[in-house]
């Protein structure tokens, strides 16, 4: 009984200590917006000067608001930017790790704040979650979750975050975990930072280990990774395009594409009708395909991604095209396959 006591008491006394000083930042603020509340009793009228002296007034006291607004929230910030770091440097707790990792990518889906950003640079955050990333003692769910907060910090200002995570080991750390959401969050930096982190990926030989996920026995990684494909393919130059050619994406995504035909005709020979009717709830806003057949029309998905990509003149996309379609025909195990696979491909591509 005792112990609960003197627990209970350490707790509102770290109540009370927390509020006092809040309260103390906050001193200055609070009594100038009294004093402005205290001045507007005093306008209470209808004539013309008091109708003007309550509008100044109001303005005044809206100012002061918001000030004592915006000095709470640094308030909150100072000390989960403090928490954050504290709990991930020295907590073994790996619950307590990914619950304050979620607090953080909360706040920063508020979107861009000047002081928030100058607290993460001072506190060298970036650099924490870094070395989590790459640390293969942590845990799966760990490092996801840090991925997470990484794409979150590239949202939040590309400008000063981007260069940190092409400059160091974040994208080859998320191309060589085993993870699911590790590919989705690459697939959103590919998004977010396009064409330079494309060109980082096909001159640290990244593209053909992407490809290589497409043999993942997990059917997640391997939607993952198409996403990450058709990116590449939209913000590629020539080399990242034979790269991924070399690297025999056509021949992996005719085999894809035949396999899932195949899951989705039963014993009789019936289609499944799951995939051959599209449900418009399950479509992708960007490929536009269902999302439980995810290697349906792959190989025109990604003919179609390059045709419309921005970095290939259109003699390249021709050529390319052309390369495709020959790749088709030395893959397909059957005439029936081939015509069915060109013809997605050149009535998917846009003239």
């Amino acid at each position: 009984m005792a112990q609960k006591l003197d627990a209970n008491w350490n707790v509102c006394r770290s109540r009370r200590r927390f509020w006092h000083t809040l309260i103390d930042a906050l001193h200055p603020t609070t009594f100038n917006l009294k004093s402005q509340l205290e001045k507007l009793k005093k306008y209470q009228g209808y004539s013309l000067p008091r109708f003007l002296g309550r509008q100044i007034l109001n303005y005044k006291i809206y100012q002061v608001a918001s000030a004592i607004e915006t000095e709470i929230q640094a308030y909150f910030d100072r000390e989960s930017v403090q928490n954050l770091v504290g709990t991930l440097e020295e907590s073994a707790d790996e619950d307590e790790k990914v619950k304050v990792l979620v607090e953080f990518e909360k706040r920063l889906s508020r979107g861009f704040d000047i002081h928030f950003q100058d607290l993460i640079l001072k506190a060298k955050i970036f650099s924490i979650l870094e070395h989590l990333l790459c640390d293969c003692s942590c845990s799966i769910r760990i490092r996801d979750q840090v991925a997470l907060v990484i794409a979150s910090l590239v949202r939040f200002n590309k400008d000063v975050f981007v260069g940190l995570v092409l400059m160091g080991p974040t994208v080859g750390a998320l191309i060589s975990m085993p993870s699911c959401c590790s590919i989705r969050v690459l697939s959103l930096l590919i998004k977010f930072i396009r064409i330079p982190l494309v060109d980082e990926l096909e001159a640290h030989k990244g593209i053909p280990r992407i490809i290589s996920l497409l043999s993942s026995e997990n059917v997640a990684i391997q939607a993952e990774a198409i996403d990450c494909i058709l990116g590449i393919a939209y913000y590629g130059r020539r080399e990242a395009i034979e790269a991924m050619l070399e690297a025999g994406l056509v021949e992996k995504l005719v085999e894809l594409q035949g396999l899932e035909k195949q899951s989705n005709v039963d014993e009789n020979g019936t289609a499944n009708e799951e995939c051959s009717k599209p449900d418009p709830k399950m479509e992708s806003e960007e490929e536009g395909y269902v999302e439980n057949c995810p290697f349906e029309a792959c190989v025109a998905r990604f003919a179609v991604q390059l045709e419309s990509g921005e970095m290939l003149s259109k003699k390249e996309k021709t050529e390319f095209k052309l390369e495709i379609l020959r790749r088709v025909r030395e893959a397909s195990v059957s005439e029936a396959e081939i015509a069915s696979i060109v013809a997605e491909v050149l009535w998917g591509s846009s003239p």
